[in-house]
């Protein structure tokens, strides 16, 4: 297993979740996935990077969206429950967000280990959260964050909000 305390040890992950969550989520400093479930909170570690790609606007009637909409660095090791409502109390996991750009997928669909040459791309993003390459990430948050971004997260310089 890698320790996570070690520069250049995390991993990167992609979580499906619509725009108007994620904005939620990163006005808060958390994250919450795949409906809430533990599960894909706990496979991250301190110091991983999360970026969310969004389907939709919005969860049921929202508009296509199609674009990677934020991205931030797992906080801690805590994962915790959060009491929504009577009947709805998700998990959470506390992320550190960088500011950026919202990017569309379409241009980056070929540069994309997960999506290149392959027309059913949208198919890997049904599980919600999922982890990617070293190099996808720096190309997604190449794209978000510019080369001065990139080269802040590659030195640890970056400035996270």
């Amino acid at each position: 297993m890698l320790d996570q305390s070690i520069p250049g040890q995390e991993r990167y992950w992609i979580g499906v979740v619509s725009a108007s969550h994620v904005s939620r989520g990163v006005q808060g400093g958390f994250a919450q996935l795949c409906h809430g479930k533990s599960a894909p909170l706990r496979r991250m570690r301190p110091g991983d990077w999360l970026i969310y790609y969004s389907p939709r606007t919005d969860m049921k009637e929202g508009e296509p969206l199609q674009a990677f909409t934020a991205i931030g660095q797992v906080a801690d090791d805590r994962v915790y429950e959060y009491r929504m409502s009577d009947s709805f109390v998700p998990f959470r996991r506390d992320i550190r967000y960088v500011p950026c750009s919202v990017v569309k997928i379409a241009p980056l669909l070929d540069r994309l280990s997960f999506t290149r040459g392959n027309r059913h791309w949208g198919y890997k993003l049904r599980s919600g959260h999922f982890e990617i390459a070293r190099e996808d990430f720096l190309t997604i948050a190449g794209a978000m964050l510019g080369e001065a971004g990139i080269h802040k997260i590659e030195t640890g310089n970056i400035s996270i909000s």
